[in-house]
């Protein structure tokens, strides 16, 4: 999985903090390593596929991203997995990767559990827009647990997330 959103990032000229928005630079890693990784518990699976990407949820992260991109926050390294054992502590260790960024998040109306929740949801459904033109990507997700809005929802704001990813200068 990994792999493939490197790949895929690569393609849109992005860096791995790209994908899910400035402000994920500090979680991306530990996100794609939860799809990688150890199973989260069946509701936290159920919650991440049932999650869905909304305008105000998009707004929200989109001046979260831009307050972190101001207050120079930069990509950490992924945690440690043996200790990740729902979506909560995979949230709280994400958070917990730099202090500036709970005090942005709770700012914009995020608890850290919603804040994972958006940023898997967003990447979740870059993966699947990629899955439509790359028979790579398409072989190795589970189409079951696509939540299609979120993938229609990306794409219709596809432009908007790739100019904020590329930075203040093409916005």
């Amino acid at each position: 999985m990994r792999k493939m959103i490197g790949s895929y990032l690569s393609r849109q000229r992005l860096g791995w903090g790209g994908l899910l928005l400035a402000l994920l630079l500090a979680v991306a890693p530990l996100a794609v390593q939860a799809q990688d990784g150890p199973s989260l518990p069946a509701a936290d699976q159920q919650a991440i596929q049932q999650y869905t990407l909304t305008e105000d949820v998009f707004n929200r992260l989109i001046a979260a991203t831009k307050e972190a991109r101001a207050a120079g926050i930069k990509p950490a390294q992924p945690g440690d997995p043996s200790k990740i054992h729902n979506l909560d502590d995979l949230a709280n260790q994400a958070v917990g990767t730099d202090p500036r960024i709970a005090p942005i998040i709770t700012k914009n109306g995020f608890t850290p559990r919603e804040f994972m929740l958006a940023n898997i949801a967003l990447m979740n459904a870059a993966i699947a827009v990629q899955a439509q033109s790359n028979p790579e990507v398409a072989a190795q997700i589970d189409k079951s647990k696509i939540n299609q809005a979120n993938v229609t929802f990306f794409q219709a704001h596809q432009d908007k997330i790739m100019a904020l990813m590329q930075g203040p200068q093409a916005q």
